[in-house]
């Protein structure tokens, strides 16, 4: 059972004793007692407005607001109640109406129509429209604000706890002003309550003295209209301190301002703006028949202001030089702090200065926007999370050059032109374009830079027409593809298991350590994923795993068992429905040989084919392989379960994109057709 606290009982009580007034009729004592402690609550909500430094300090204002509304309007209760009955509702009603009207009536309800026009017409009104506005335009910048937080986290500028904490604190304040746009219509609806008690108060009230007390009219007007204005002045003082709260909250130009500090420093913060305003009210003061002694005198104060915040800001200007010299001195004495050198990003995406405006927001460029979108594609299609990918500019590289680095290292580059676009060819376009020829990095395919003006045309004759930032954006991608597997750590395999067990604990608690290791785990993903396997449906491979580690531990083997599980999801990716597929086999007497070569160690298994026999092989593969480029087909052999790992070692490092895959990976229902064998 949870433990009631004190706060929680403090609260409790505040509500629980409006509703009381609301039914039990009070003493004028505990009256008094009871708007004694409402002024002060409004006092502290107030101060405690103006002086939190952020909004969301008091993110249950809203509440706060309720609250103190429905107190207030069982105070009002309560003090109708004493003032239609016994005509006395205590001393704090009775000194508001005679102390605050100075004894006279008339100015006791001026007073009190001043302060309900003040709070009416100006607090309240304003509060209300500016938490409207602030609500719709804090709402409207959320998607912009995330996509801030998400360009930073890709550039590495904040980590993913803070990237966290900024979403969260966004949302919070969506909600609350969101929330403020609703609650500032409670002080409204309390304003508008007091005016109609008032008018109960004194109609009910004259009724009750002439007709039940035997007062004469002009006793009865002057005795209740004085104890109305002061139950009007009690109640409605509270509610303008609440309505002033309000509006300090919704108005504070910074979420995280000291309001006391910020507004001395813009109001009295220039010298120049001192001078003047002496200059002015001493002028006035001798030029005009106003007061002399009070214009001048006051023009000398703001002079004399202005001069010591002068001395005040020269001095604070010596004083930060000063430390800016010691921190550099410090800096040089220091020894070098080398620490930060040795940290290697996984991938760096490095640009010399005129590809800078694709890379800066503020110069239009969207090329951050598009790394998240990357991030998030590779996630859909690998299951896998890619590392944060390091944006740079260098001033070493070419103006329109840019590098592609993986773990530190240089792997690729391209290079663009600024303001054109790169056509290609699909294949069928007879007619050419003028314009400068290149490759394009991804795929190392001929190409043409266009001008914008060209653009229409090229796409009208069949082009291919792409854009600088996709350019770029698509190579990144297929780098990444390239590489995800070396990019795998045993620390994101961790993250994936602990994301695997909140849903499947007892088959990870099966699997993981008792048949196989992090890293055993790690290299039959990366098995995976080097071939473009998506390791998304992480619980079938984990199956798969949970079978068959317990006979052997041997990632190669297990991976191929794992390949089988996921026959549908490669037959998917490799083999179109309802079409038939070329593919070139192997020869059975070569799949013999493979075998016959291999050699078990405990290291793993590896192949002892003589080289001339192997050369022999690799032509062989590459005049198969044409075949199926040559009809527009990617290039996939097939081979028996057994072999099928050991071929595509053999060929890797000679065919990067040759697909091969087993019978065992392949739907009974895909259609195929072998268009050539490969033999030795």
């Amino acid at each position: 059972m949870q433990k009631l606290k004190i706060g929680d009982i403090g609260v409790t009580l505040y509500v629980l004793a409006a509703f009381v007034m609301l039914i039990v009729p009070i003493s004028s004592g505990l009256l008094d007692v009871l708007l004694a402690c409402n002024i002060a609550i409004a006092f502290t909500v107030m101060f405690s407005c103006m002086f939190a430094n952020e909004v969301l300090k008091m993110s249950f204002y809203p509440t706060i607001l309720l609250f103190t509304t429905i107190f207030r309007i069982a105070l009002n209760v309560s003090s109708t109640r004493l003032i239609l009955s016994t005509g006395d509702p205590g001393n704090v009603v009775l000194t508001f109406g005679q102390y605050v009207g100075g004894g006279d009536l008339v100015i006791g309800v001026l007073v009190f129509i001043i302060l309900i026009i003040v709070q009416f017409m100006i607090i309240n009104k304003g509060s209300e429209r500016v938490a409207e506005v602030t609500a719709r335009f804090t709402l409207d910048a959320m998607p912009g604000k995330q996509m801030a937080i998400d360009a930073d986290l890709n550039t590495g500028a904040i980590t993913d706890a803070e990237a966290i904490e900024r979403r969260e604190k966004i949302q919070n304040e969506s909600t609350f002003f969101g929330s403020m746009d609703g609650a500032v219509k409670y002080v409204k609806g309390d304003a508008t309550a007091g005016l109609v008690i008032t008018f109960i108060n004194i109609v009910g009230g004259i009724g009750f003295g002439v007709f039940r007390q035997g007062m004469e009219m002009t006793e009865a007007l002057n005795k209740y209209t004085i104890l109305t204005i002061g139950d009007g002045l009690v109640s409605q003082i509270p509610s303008l301190l609440i309505s002033l709260a309000t509006g300090i909250l919704v108005t504070k130009g910074s979420k995280e301002a000291d309001i006391g500090t910020v507004l001395i420093s813009q109001l009295f913060g220039v010298p120049k703006v001192m001078y003047l305003v002496g200059a002015v009210l001493a002028f006035l003061g001798i030029v005009t028949p106003l007061n002399a002694v009070v214009f001048v005198s006051l023009g000398l104060v703001f002079v004399v202001v202005g001069r010591v915040i002068a001395g005040t800001i020269e001095t604070a200007e010596i004083e930060h030089e000063a430390d800016e010299e010691e921190a550099a001195a410090e800096e040089i004495r220091q020894p070098e702090n080398v620490t930060s050198l040795l940290q290697v990003d996984p991938i760096e995406l490095e640009f010399g200065y005129g590809i800078i405006p694709l890379a800066d927001v503020n110069q239009g460029g969207d090329l951050l926007d598009r790394v998240v979108m990357i991030r998030r594609q590779i996630a859909l299609e690998l299951g896998t999370v890619v590392p944060i990918i390091r944006l740079r500019d260098n001033i070493q590289l070419n103006p329109n050059q840019y590098i592609i680095k993986i773990k530190g290292v240089q792997v690729s580059e391209g290079e663009i032109l600024f303001d054109h676009y790169m056509a290609m060819n699909p294949g069928y376009v007879e007619e050419e374009i003028t314009g400068i020829p290149t490759f394009e990095p991804s795929f190392h395919l001929p190409a043409i830079w266009i001008t914008e003006g060209q653009r229409e045309r090229a796409e009208s004759m069949g082009y291919t027409v792409v854009d600088p930032p996709s350019i770029i954006a698509t190579h990144l991608t297929e780098i990444i593809r390239q590489y995800i597997s070396e990019l795998l750590t045993r620390q994101d395999v961790q993250s994936l298991v602990d994301n695997l067990k909140e849903t499947n604990p007892s088959l990870v608690e099966e699997l993981v350590p008792k048949l196989l290791g992090l890293g055993e785990i790690q290299k039959v993903l990366q098995n995976l994923l080097k071939e473009g396997i998506s390791i998304r449906d992480l619980l079938t491979i984990f199956e798969t795993l949970a079978d068959y580690a317990a006979t052997t531990r041997d990632t190669d083997i297990l991976t191929e068992y794992v390949r089988q599980s996921l026959k549908r999801a490669i037959s998917g990716k490799f083999f179109p429905a309802n079409e038939t597929t070329s593919v070139v086999t192997l020869d059975p007497k070569l799949e013999q040989e493979i075998m016959a070569s291999v050699k078990q160690t405990e290291q793993g298994a590896y192949l002892t084919l003589d080289p001339a026999k192997t050369k022999n092989i690799m032509e062989s593969v590459g005049v198969e392989t044409k075949k199926l480029e040559d009809l527009g087909k990617i290039p996939i052999v097939i081979t028996s379960p057994i072999v099928r790992a050991y071929f595509k070692k053999l060929t890797e490092d000679y065919y990067k994109d040759l697909v091969v895959v087993s019978y065992n990976e392949v739907e009974s229902t895909i259609e195929l057709q072998s268009v050539g064998m490969v033999t030795a």
